[in-house]
C-alpha cells in the first residue's frame, strides 16, 4: 500500500467538505442532504471528501434489505479526491470512513452507492472496496447543457419549484406543467440525454443483512458480459478494462462520485 497507510481519515464539517466538492467533483455540486463528510488527509493537506446521507428516494431504496429500519442504512452520495494522493489511497479511505460509521453510529447496517458510467465509471471503486454489485439498469436520467454542466433527472425533481438559469428563470414545474417530464425539460434547455448504465452496489456493515437483500447479487463479470462497462460515458472493452483496471480505480476516484 506504500505511502496510503499514512493517509489519515476524520470527519470534517460541511463548511470545510462542501467547497472541496464542488471543487474538485464532476458535476461542481454538492448533495443538499449529506449529513456526514470525511477528510483524507496527507502531509498535512485535505486531498479527499467523502459525503454521506440518507438516500433521495429512502421510501424505494429501504426495500433492497428486508426488515431495514429508517436509520440503518446510508448512502454514499459524493466522493472526489484531488491528484495529490497515493495509488490504492480511494478505496483504503473507503474502508476507513466505514470502519468509523460502525464505530460511532452501531445503528447504520449497510451502505448504498451508485456508479454512473456517463459522468464517471462503472464502480471500479467499490468493487476494490468490497462492496457487492446489485443492480445495472440503462440510465437516461441525466443530461448535458450547452454549457458542459450535468443535471441529474432527481435534482430537478427534488427542488421543482426553484429558479433554473439554463430555463431562464423558469422553474422545472413550469417547463413541465407540474409534472415529472424530464425529456421536456432537456428540450426547453437545449441540452441533449446523457445514455449510459447507472451500477448500484451496496456494502454490509452488518454482514447478516447480505442474507436479507431482496434483489439478486451480480456478479461483476455482468458489467463485461452485457458491455456495461464505462468511463467517462465511453464504452470500454474487456480487455481495456482488466489491463486498466487499476489506474481507473484510482482516476475514477479523482474525478468523483
Amino acid at each position: 500500500m506504500g505511502r496510503a497507510k499514512e493517509v489519515e481519515v476524520k470527519v470534517i464539517p460541511s463548511k470545510v467538505a462542501n467547497p472541496f466538492i464542488r471543487t474538485h467533483h464532476y458535476s461542481g455540486k454538492v448533495v443538499s442532504n449529506s449529513c456526514l463528510h470525511f477528510g483524507a488527509f496527507l502531509d498535512g493537506g485535505l486531498h479527499g471528501v467523502m459525503s454521506y446521507g440518507p438516500s433521495m428516494d429512502k421510501s424505494k431504496t429501504i426495500r433492497l434489505v428486508a426488515g431495514t429500519n429508517w436509520y440503518e442504512f446510508m448512502e454514499l452520495n459524493r466522493m472526489a479526491f484531488d491528484d495529490y494522493l497515493p495509488r490504492n489511497s480511494e478505496s483504503r479511505c473507503i474502508s476507513q470512513s466505514i470502519r468509523l460509521i460502525k464505530r460511532n453510529a452501531p445503528q447504520i447496517k449497510w451502505i448504498l452507492s451508485f456508479a454512473d458510467g456517463c459522468s464517471c465509471g462503472d464502480g471500479t471503486i467499490y468493487r476494490a472496496s468490497n462492496f457487492v454489485l446489485t443492480g445495472i439498469k440503462k440510465n437516461y436520467n441525466l443530461a448535458e447543457l450547452p454549457t458542459g454542466e450535468i443535471v441529474h433527472k432527481l435534482t430537478l425533481e427534488s427542488n421543482p419549484t426553484s429558479p433554473r438559469k439554463e430555463l431562464a428563470g423558469a422553474a422545472y414545474s413550469d417547463i413541465t406543467g407540474g409534472k415529472y417530464n424530464f425529456r421536456k425539460y432537456v428540450e426547453a434547455a437545449h441540452g441533449k440525454v446523457l445514455v449510459g448504465f447507472q451500477m448500484r452496489y451496496i456494502y454490509f456493515i452488518d454482514k447478516s443483512c447480505r442474507s436479507k437483500l431482496t434483489v439478486p447479487e451480480i456478479p461483476f463479470s455482468r458489467i463485461d458480459e452485457i458491455g456495461a462497462g464505462m468511463y467517462k460515458g465511453e464504452r470500454i472493452s474487456i480487455e481495456r478494462r482488466h489491463v486498466d483496471e487499476y489506474c481507473l480505480q484510482s482516476e475514477s476516484a479523482k474525478q468523483g462520485r
